[in-house]
């Protein structure tokens, strides 16, 4: 399953959640460090960008879409990361590594802010590398982090989402395994006429506001078959029980082995590691792997950065202010 695995050289404002006291564990679950973030895809809506840079690689101002995802699963307390990752993919590993004659120079030009900026990348957390091989799904692409992973819960970060760096949606989501000791997936409203191109939770509400049990999941339902418009996005804290069910899913939507296949089997299994849980998410998310939301990401995040804010700012104003009105508008 796996092909190969490299490690490179260890480095050292959301509403608060909480599950109903009825379902909390007398104690809580082990400490999880561990973070999965598959990147095996081919990133085809991007061609011909994707051609030889992979889809993870493309900036979201001027830093990898991919970086922002591990800086998320550092900031959540996750010190050992996996990358899942294919063929044409060495850039994502450089990037994580040191970079000595880039260091060189800009230590010989006395360029301090851009060294740092640099170097950050690559002591970030402790990265682990393993190739899927075969792309059969995300199922798939998780249960290759099984031997990495070994019988303590984790984290699985999709590198097409960004979270904001304001809101704690992953801290809150591994708080909440840790009490119940079940797998937890982050959920979000979506318009119904949206919802096929997600995967769907069924749920009933918990005692906890934003928190609900899930009842059933189908993936990328027709809308008039959708049981919710509670969308799963790319955030999941997962019990380890979850290989053991990936192992005898089979192929579902597309041949793939789907990961909404096994967690809707987990969520009616009992004993440990059972059940599943979801966040519904209200804060910003942003789906670098569509075009037009990669765009929107890329103007978002600058707008908030104190470098470049205001003067993007002022020129968008200008920029709208220009465009010509639309047909009809008077």
């Amino acid at each position: 399953m796996s092909q190969s695995t490299s490690t490179s050289t260890p480095a050292g404002h959301g509403a608060t959640l909480a599950t109903a006291s009825a379902e909390r564990s007398p104690q809580l679950g082990p400490v999880i460090t561990k973070a999965v973030i598959p990147a095996a895809g081919l990133g085809t809506r991007f061609l011909p960008a994707t051609k030889a840079t992979p889809k993870e690689m493309l900036p979201v101002v001027d830093k990898p879409a991919i970086q922002y995802v591990v800086e998320e699963a550092v900031a959540a307390g996750l010190s050992d990361v996996l990358f899942i990752t294919g063929r044409n993919k060495r850039s994502l590993e450089d990037h994580f590594d040191r970079a000595w004659e880039l260091e060189a120079a800009l230590e010989d030009k006395g360029d301090r802010h851009r060294l740092a900026r640099v170097q950050k990348s690559n002591v970030l957390a402790d990265m682990h590398y393993t190739r899927q091989g075969d792309p059969k799904g995300l199922g798939h692409a998780v249960l290759c982090a099984a031997a990495h992973v070994g019988d303590k819960p984790f984290a699985v970060l999709l590198g097409d989402d960004l979270i904001d760096e304001q809101d704690t949606l992953l801290q809150d989501m591994i708080r909440i395994q840790r009490e119940t000791g079940s797998s937890v997936i982050a959920l979000l409203e979506v318009p119904k006429e949206s919802i096929h191109q997600y995967g769907c939770a069924a749920v009933e509400a918990t005692d906890s506001q934003d928190v609900v049990r899930i009842t059933g999941l189908v993936e990328k339902p027709e809308t008039a078959d959708a049981p919710s418009n509670l969308a799963i996005i790319g955030r999941y804290v997962l019990h380890p029980r979850v290989f053991e069910v990936l192992r005898e899913t089979p192929p579902g939507r597309g041949g793939e082995i789907q990961l909404t296949d096994a967690l809707k089997t987990l969520a009616q299994l009992e004993g440990e590691g059972s059940g599943v849980y979801g966040v519904v998410f209200r804060g910003r998310r942003f789906d670098t792997g569509d075009r037009l939301e990669y765009l929107k990401a890329n103007i978002q995040i600058a707008c908030d950065r104190p470098d470049l804010g205001d003067d993007l700012r002022a020129w968008l104003r200008e920029y709208v202010r220009a465009l010509p009105p639309e047909p009809g508008d008077e």
